[in-house]
């Protein structure tokens, strides 16, 4: 196999607003060997997230927000554009990703977080975005959660609750929870939760 390679041969900014769009032509390397022919490609720029699944391991309960998402508008039912999810946020220019976690908990979802492991960084969509994630899962006291939180700068409106990790699991075993983020992270729970209670309790 020969060495992995690309090149960007020229970029291009389409659009600039919430979000940016930007357009490569690119060549990269092939299997077999030689270059690939001149490849467009859009991108969509979101730039560095974090998403942190807030537990409660004396109670056994996971803190689930949910909020409109202009991404979900296509779906049948109006109701299915308000998603099921876990605290998330972007990180600025010099934030540390843990540090976004803890701020992005408490604007979300009036939480402090005692204690917090890092799951996993990944890409969450690399065929059209270059959004990569930090994952975490926070240790968080959830017998008062619930309410409205966000931030009204932001246009955010977001309703918060903890459930039993049993009732989460149902949640995304019946299909209710349809993002990818909040699917990994019960996922994960789910593998070691345990163990984490064990630590945590």
């Amino acid at each position: 196999m020969s060495e992995k390679r690309f090149r960007i041969l020229k970029e291009e900014m389409p659009f600039k607003g919430f979000f940016n769009v930007k357009k490569y032509t690119l060549e990269h390397t092939l299997y077999e060997g030689g270059w690939s022919q001149p490849v467009e490609r859009e991108v969509f720029h979101r730039g560095n997230c974090v998403g942190i699944l807030l537990y409660d391991p004396q109670r056994d309960e996971v803190v689930i927000i949910e909020q409109f998402r202009a991404g979900a508008v296509l779906k049948a039912e109006q109701e299915q554009a308000w998603l099921l999810e876990i605290v998330a946020g972007a990180m600025e220019a010099g934030e540390m990703a843990e540090a976004v976690a803890r701020r992005e908990s408490l604007e979300e979802a009036g939480c402090e977080v005692h204690e917090i492991i890092k799951i996993r960084e990944f890409f969450t969509s690399p065929g059209g975005t270059s959004e990569y994630l930090t994952l975490f899962c926070g240790r968080v006291d959830a017998s008062e959660v619930g309410g409205i939180h966000g931030l009204d700068h932001e246009d955010e409106d977001i309703a918060v609750r903890s459930v039993s990790f049993d009732e989460a699991w149902q949640l995304l075993e019946n299909g209710r929870i349809e993002s990818a983020i909040p699917i990994i992270a019960l996922q994960w729970l789910a593998l070691n939760r345990e163990a984490l209670r064990q630590r945590w309790c």
